[in-house]
């Protein structure tokens, strides 16, 4: 007999309709998660493919402003861009020649002293913790020594040697007539553990071999990357003309929004490293020399590691910073030479937050400071790595834009 339930009530339609809904979005968060996945993996498999192109892809972006110019002044496009890459050859073939020697030299220095400064930390944090500064002796109290436990060293020292000397002497003892004889156990002992070894060592020689290969990639990728540019250069008319006809969408309203998505990207693409590459190359101009006229060592080390962690906003500023205050502290351990550090590192930045930023970038990512933080923080752990953190910026831009479209106002028709 068929059992006939009552319709639910407003409040209950209320609650089937709030499961559905979350449930429905807890799929579409799944799918994205998996999509994201997928993507990831897929990128890392055509890792060797991709980033030359990526690599190229920025480099042409980079130089396109300057060929244009020329071109805009009568020659054609193919020697523009051969004249703007031999300009970029002299200026890489400069920079190797005067400031890359500078900066391994300084990178073997530090790594050298490393050890020494670590000791050096840790001696200054004890003296610290032995003899508190001045200033914070009003808020730590001294525990008064007691003095009872320094009798007891000296006999636990006596007797750890009386107890150590007879097991020593008796270990040289016992160990000095190993070689009187070799045994068959001995033998079969060391052949054990050759072909316990032997698999390891291949596994070594093997890892070597790919390493080998491994990096015979990295050149070929290098080597063709400004093959990539070229053709990225010569080609911009048609791909800005024809790129559209390649989307595996037939003409539609839906590839018009496609179209309008991709474009966005690559907008913000354009502006962000165009932009974000001068912002980092006058950081590291301005940081090493500030770190210069201060006495800090390693400031051309400095500089460009400054130049190549400002392409990610406030992460790459906070570390050259926390690095050249411990650097500064342990050289010479005192307060002046930190506090020029920082300094430094405000002026620095004072100038990219009021003058170079604006001037370079002005308002076209258009994103606020906190968004810039959480997008790199999330890209460097979706994406992995520097790369990640770079493209974070970028791509957040242009999810605003497609946010703005289509979810937070109303689409005009």
């Amino acid at each position: 007999m068929p059992v006939n339930f009552p319709p639910p009530t407003p409040e209950q339609a209320r609650v089937i309709w709030l499961a559905a809904t979350a449930l429905a979005g807890a799929v579409l968060v799944a799918i994205l998660a998996g999509l994201i996945w997928g993507i990831g993996q897929v990128l890392h498999l055509l890792s060797p493919v991709l980033w030359p192109l990526a690599v190229a892809g920025v480099c042409a972006y980079l130089l396109d402003p300057v060929v244009d110019v020329i071109e805009r002044r009568g020659a054609p496009r193919p020697r523009a861009i051969l004249c703007v890459f031999a300009l970029a050859a002299m200026i890489v073939l400069a920079l190797f020649g005067s400031v890359v020697p500078q900066v391994l030299r300084e990178t073997r220095l530090l790594a050298e002293k490393i050890p020494i400064y670590a000791s050096s930390v840790q001696e200054k944090v004890q003296s610290w913790i032995d003899n508190p500064p001045k200033i914070l002796e009003k808020f730590l109290k001294r525990q008064p020594d007691t003095g009872s436990g320094t009798n007891a060293v000296p006999a636990t020292n006596s007797t750890a040697i009386s107890t150590n000397g007879p097991d020593s002497s008796a270990t040289v003892a016992s160990g000095s007539g190993w070689s009187t004889k070799i045994d068959a156990k001995a033998l079969q002992s060391a052949t054990a553990w050759l072909a316990q070894e032997l698999p390891k060592v291949g596994a070594w020689l093997f890892g070597q071999i790919s390493r080998v290969a491994s990096w015979f990639g990295v050149l070929a990728g290098v080597a063709l990357i400004p093959v990539y540019a070229f053709y990225f250069l010569l080609e911009k008319e048609g791909i800005e003309k024809k790129w559209t006809d390649y989307l595996p969408v037939a003409k539609s309203e839906f590839k018009d929004e496609l179209v309008f998505v991709l474009k966005s990207i690559n907008n913000y693409l354009i502006a962000f490293f165009r932009g974000q590459v001068i912002v980092a190359l006058c950081d590291g101009v301005f940081y090493t020399i500030g770190f210069f006229i201060v006495g800090l060592p390693y400031a051309f080390l400095l500089g460009a590691l400054a130049t190549v962690l400002t392409m990610i906003p406030f992460l790459g500023a906070i570390t050259t910073c926390v690095l050249a205050l411990v650097i500064a502290f342990v050289q010479f351990g005192e307060w002046r030479h930190p506090l020029l550090v920082l300094a430094v590192f405000a002026v620095v930045q004072t100038l990219e937050g009021f003058v170079i930023s604006p001037k370079i970038m002005g308002d076209r990512v258009g994103l606020h400071p906190l968004s810039i933080i959480i997008a790199v923080m999330v890209g460097t752990t979706l994406l992995g790595g520097l790369l990640g953190g770079i493209l974070a910026i970028p791509l957040t831009a242009a999810l605003r834009v497609v946010m703005f479209r289509y979810v937070w106002k109303k689409r005009e028709p």
